[in-house]
């Protein structure tokens, strides 16, 4: 069933609202709301029709169901204060008050029952933008001259099509639609309205001699400006292996990209009309800055995404690695109570988030951490892998955790992998720490020093790199450096001592404790 009225078209049937040839991207929840207030016209219906109709009768807060209202009015060009179509009755609820019409989604568009296609009508037929960040990947152009390569460049693009389709926020469009656009001039924006995605990425590979160069772009299909280019070279030695290589890189470094260009969409929308997916959006950037008043509001933005959604197992993760973080760096005000809270969390999101990899990766990381349960944090993170071997975050975080298993070398070829998959990382600061501790424990104290004066330069706040930069310095001889960096962690967190160690890091195997808290001890930490 179709309902069209004013300029748009209400599809129920392929759950799609439009207005003229434009997809308005909708919530699930928004949506549903919509559909009822149009399907119910003839009459208000109250708050308690709602909650049970788009709420399965679970109750929710008055502000979200007042943000939900926003959301719909939004989505039709509406306000509160117009109220053209979606009428407020004090005391009594709501009712859509636009003219109608219906079309049976089962007669054809052109049939005698309904008459001529309308703009309307044809608008319907375009695929509306999904509710999660959605890309289409084109054939790469065959720039080699040689049309036996095609083989190779369709291998790379089928092979980041399957990648990308295990990250579980992204709608991924299948190779069978994306490929109809091979050999061929397009226009992005084209492709973006004709296949209903966000983001396109295109490419090209160039053989020469023994060697084989691709690039690829991301860009955002309804604007058409460049979110992210890079080059990938390599030898045809094995050219199998090169295709896997070149797909889980571009796989690596697009993530996060797609990640900001997200963000940022998010930040743009008004406060009032935020989801629960714009809400945990925003508290990834927070998360990202790092610091005491950043993981707050993160934090809170975490706990509203999950009023809004309470089965949103990534915000429950989010929310437990925050209180990881705060512990992390002895922000703490109820130490008990927050670990308890964040192993909760945690908890949830790994019952929730079975096969979601962000989910178990947080989650996972955040038990460990915060309960010491390092070989179940690590069963997590491993299966996070197994879901998508291209989260650099799942990498990283599987590194710590073997870090402190006692397994520096295995951690350091962790902490690698997540850099070479995502170089320009807005979590990079944390992966060079990691790459500190590891070395530290392995008393390579020099180069311990040197990464954790890397991640320093990003985050100046974060307890743990000051740490390791105070203690590699003192194991290494060189006292008048670690004692400034004692000076920085005594501001930090002056209630750190040698005798704390243990409960402030799950530092299992005793060699490490000891050799760290030497390195503390000389630089100057009180016992």
């Amino acid at each position: 069933m179709k309902f069209l009225f004013e300029r748009y078209v209400l599809d129920l049937d392929r759950r799609e609202l439009t207005q003229e040839s434009e997809a308005i991207a909708i919530g699930p929840q928004v949506f549903d709301l919509l559909a009822y207030l149009v399907k119910n016209r003839e009459r208000v219906v109250s708050k308690d029709d709602l909650l049970e109709a788009v709420w399965s009768g679970r109750i929710v807060s008055e502000s979200t169901l007042t943000s939900h209202i926003n959301s719909v009015r939004k989505a039709v060009g509406d306000s509160g204060e117009d109220q053209r179509l979606i009428r407020t009755i004090p005391r009594k609820g709501f009712r859509f008050v636009g003219a109608v019409t219906e079309v049976d989604s089962t007669v054809g568009l052109g049939s005698p029952e309904v008459g001529p296609v309308t703009p309307d009508e044809m608008a319907a037929q375009v695929p509306s933008l999904p509710d999660k960040p959605s890309v289409a990947v084109l054939p790469f152009l065959n720039l080699s001259g040689d049309s036996q390569q095609q083989y190779f460049a369709d291998g790379v693009v089928e092979d980041i099509i399957t990648a990308l389709s295990r990250i579980r926020w992204l709608f991924v469009i299948a190779r069978n639609s994306s490929f109809t656009y091979g050999g061929r001039a397009v226009d992005v924006k084209q492709v973006g309205r004709e296949l209903g995605v966000g983001y396109v990425l295109e490419g090209s590979v160039r053989k020469a001699a023994n060697r084989v160069l691709i690039t690829g772009q991301l860009i955002n299909a309804a604007t058409g400006v460049h979110l992210w280019a890079e080059r990938f070279e390599g030898a045809l030695d094995d050219i199998f292996e090169l295709q896997d290589q070149v797909a889980a890189s571009v796989v690596g470094a697009m993530a996060p990209q797609l990640e900001r260009a997200e963000i940022e969409r998010a930040k743009r929308k008004p406060t009032e009309s935020l989801d629960a997916y714009d809400c945990f959006l925003r508290g990834v950037a927070d998360l990202h800055r790092g610091s005491r008043e950043s993981i707050g509001e993160a934090l809170r933005l975490f706990y509203k995404a999950i009023e809004l959604d309470p089965d949103f197992a990534s915000a429950h993760a989010m929310a437990a690695w925050c209180y990881f973080w705060r512990k992390a760096n002895g922000w703490t005000t109820d130490g008990p109570r927050e670990i308890e809270e964040g192993a909760r969390l945690a908890r949830r999101a790994a019952e929730l988030g079975r096969d979601d990899a962000v989910a178990l990766t947080r989650s996972g990381h955040a038990l460990g951490h915060l309960v010491g349960d390092l070989d179940g944090g690590i069963a997590l993170l491993d299966r996070a892998l197994a879901l998508n071997p291209n989260h650099a975050p799942a990498w990283f975080l599987g590194g710590f955790l073997r870090v402190w298993h006692g397994e520096p070398d295995g951690a350091i070829e962790h902490f690698a992998r997540a850099m070479r998959l995502s170089p320009l990382d807005p979590e990079m600061y944390r992966m060079q720490a990691g790459m500190a501790a590891a070395h530290l424990f392995a008393r390579r104290f020099d180069v311990a020093s040197s990464w954790a004066e890397k991640a320093y330069r990003n985050l100046p706040s974060f307890l743990m790199v000051v740490s390791i930069i105070a203690a590699s310095h003192a194991l290494a001889g060189r006292q008048e450096r670690a004692r400034r960096a004692m000076q920085h962690v005594r501001q930090l967190d002056p209630t750190l001592r040698i005798s704390t160690l243990k409960d402030w890091l799950p530092i299992h195997r005793p060699n490490d404790l000891a050799i760290f808290a030497d390195g503390l001890r000389k630089a100057g930490l009180p016992e």
